[in-house]
């Protein structure tokens, strides 16, 4: 699959916060996208359709939801970004054409910012949780994922299916020397959050969190997902908006990240301008 994007401009002064709508819109934009065939890959794996009740933990701005809901699925997101949230509501709206309520979104779809406490009034409980955020990129970065499941599995059928995903091997994703900049500028300053950069992804990172939160797991996959940009200052905007470049701003500013970030883009700058970068992604299929 290539990614369709719209070419984007710089923000207007480079040195200036970018608001959380933004950068909320930069990801659903530019970035979500690049995570489709992972989506994709595992829905068809599953044979997501009609009968499927499903709860999505980190749902972003609704891309996985609203591919499922296209499948025929009844589809619960949950978020604390509140900006990609309104996103996801704005955008299966849209595509269903009418809301029915606060926090739901027709009667395939709710969204909401923490995990509820109950499935939706008159449906069984959910038989697919997914957590599609990858994982084994940033020191720490499962660390909310094991508390989020221990909340959401009794939400579900005995015997449910779980899928989390991950980042794969450095050496098969060719943005990792790109997500390194995090790391070398956060840790360049000593800053208190340095553990918080990018590291080499573990072979069992996602094993580790399903034995955490008592899954067996039940198969696993791999699945390539290349990011394809429309220009480089689309690439910088996109990767700014997933969070791993958070610290690095926090330990220098913003306006040094985008320029090295730019630069380490530069061995994967096409002739005709669009930035394209192979990677492979893991998903492990687990059961409750």
């Amino acid at each position: 699959m290539t990614p369709t994007l719209v070419r984007h401009h710089r923000y207007a002064d480079s040195s200036a916060p970018v608001d959380a709508g933004t950068r909320a819109r930069d990801w659903a934009e530019i970035q979500e996208r690049m995570l489709a065939p992972l989506y994709e890959a595992v829905y068809q794996r599953l044979e997501v359709g009609a009968g499927t009740r499903m709860l999505s933990l980190g749902c972003g701005s609704g891309l996985a939801l609203l591919i499922a809901a296209s499948r025929g699925a009844r589809v619960t997101g949950v978020d604390t970004d509140r900006e990609r949230l309104a996103l996801a509501r704005e955008r299966l709206a849209s595509d269903t054409g009418r809301e029915a309520g606060p926090g739901s979104v027709d009667h395939r779809a709710r969204l909401l910012d923490s995990v509820p406490a109950a499935a939706p009034d008159g449906e069984a409980p959910y038989n697919l949780l997914t957590a599609f955020q990858p994982i084994g990129c940033a020191a720490g970065d499962s660390e909310g994922l094991a508390p989020a499941l221990a909340s959401a599995v009794p939400l579900a059928v005995r015997g449910a299916t779980v899928v989390l995903a991950g980042w794969g091997p450095p050496e098969r994703c060719a943005t990792a020397p790109v997500l390194r900049v995090a790391a070398r500028l956060t840790e360049s300053t000593r800053a208190p959050r340095s553990g918080s950069g990018w590291r080499p992804t573990l072979r069992d990172d996602l094993e580790e969190v399903a034995a955490r939160a008592g899954l067996k797991p039940d198969g696993s996959g791999r699945v390539s997902c290349p990011f394809g940009y429309a220009d480089v200052d689309s690439a910088v905007r996109g990767l700014l908006s997933t969070g791993l470049f958070d610290a690095a701003v926090r330990a220098t500013d913003r306006t040094q990240v985008e320029k090295e970030v730019a630069e380490a883009l530069h061995p994967h700058l096409r002739p005709d301008g669009t930035v394209w970068m192979p990677n492979v992604f893991r998903y492990l299929v687990c059961v409750t």
